[in-house]
């Protein structure tokens, strides 16, 4: 295997150019699905390279249950430094899988005691909550998908503005755009390199509920207007698991971005752009990160195979 084995775990900083510049330059659906698509491979790739590195560190701990095989020295040549991040790489993997575990714990708590929260309301797909704190937000899963609001929200915005936050909320809900949030917390747990294409997904997955409320209403200044109060009045979501109007990061981007013009969908940006040439190397990237996790994972299938006695 060699140094291949570890190029997946630095690989990842081949996309931060793409990380930023997809916030700029792409439509808010491409970029959620491209950085997506980027992270979790390369989250994938990261974490199985690193168990591969853990089995040869574990196989040198005594009184292990690994095949006594797994720790010759063909084994732990497969390896450079096996002596270090063998055994280094135990309590970075133990700590992967415990954060992912709480992440997902965490969240599969928080929507069930959200949905808990609206139990005897009617089935309606809006649950308007008489409560002075402002905040609004889209739930899904249940019965069926909601979109909660307080009634001190409600009473700052006008109509229209109503009409965006409600269209903001739902195409939170009808993209799914809690699974693209989810998946990239995932993978910034596996690789904290991969924490930039998380930031920037939740900015994109905003966008592109702003996008589709303003191409529901039909007036993108309305949208603005109605994000910007949010923003003014709200604390944001009451839980950080969960897509809402006013939720944490940069508001005034979000504004200026729908005083503009709608941007231009494309399925991949231009080539000789900046934009294009950074997804080019984070294409590039994910797909070596692919082959040489790959690769380590079959070399050490083999390496293992031929020591362990029948």
């Amino acid at each position: 295997m060699g140094v291949f084995v570890f190029l997946p775990l630095v690989l990842p900083l081949t996309a931060w150019p793409i990380a930023r510049l997809a916030e700029q330059h792409l439509h808010p659906r491409t970029a959620t699905r491209l950085l997506t698509a980027v992270a979790v491979v390369m989250a994938l790739c990261s974490t199985l390279c690193l168990a591969l590195v853990m089995v040869v560190g574990t196989a040198q701990l005594p009184g292990n249950p690994l095949p006594d095989g797994w720790s010759d020295p063909e084994v732990r040549a497969a390896v450079p430094y096996d002596e270090i991040v063998g055994k280094a790489a135990i309590p970075a993997l133990c700590a992967v899988v415990a954060a992912s575990v709480r992440a997902l714990w965490r969240h599969r708590r928080v929507r069930r005691a959200a949905h808990r929260a609206l139990a005897g309301l009617p089935g309606t797909g809006v649950a308007v909550l008489p409560d002075d704190v402002p905040y609004a937000y889209a739930l899904p899963g249940g019965r069926r998908d909601r979109v909660v609001v307080s009634t001190a929200l409600l009473d700052c915005l006008e109509p229209g503005e109503r009409r965006a936050l409600f269209a903001h909320e739902r195409a939170h809900l009808a993209d799914r755009h809690h699974r693209f949030l989810l998946a990239v917390r995932l993978a910034a747990l596996a690789n904290p390199f991969l924490r930039p294409l998380r930031t920037a997904v939740s900015y994109t997955a905003e966008r592109w509920a702003d996008e589709a409320a303003a191409r529901t209403v039909g007036d993108r200044r309305t949208v603005a207007t109605a994000i910007g109060k949010a923003a003014l009045v709200s604390r944001g979501t009451p839980v950080a698991t969960l897509a809402g109007l006013a939720a944490p990061g940069p508001v005034p981007r979000r504004v200026a971005a729908l005083l503009g013009p709608a941007p231009a969908v494309r399925t991949w940006p231009p080539v000789f752009t900046s934009v294009g040439l950074a997804a080019w190397v984070a294409a590039a990237g994910t797909a070596v990160s692919a082959m040489s996790s790959a690769n380590a994972a079959v070399t050490m299938f083999l390496i293992l195979r031929t020591a362990t006695p029948l």
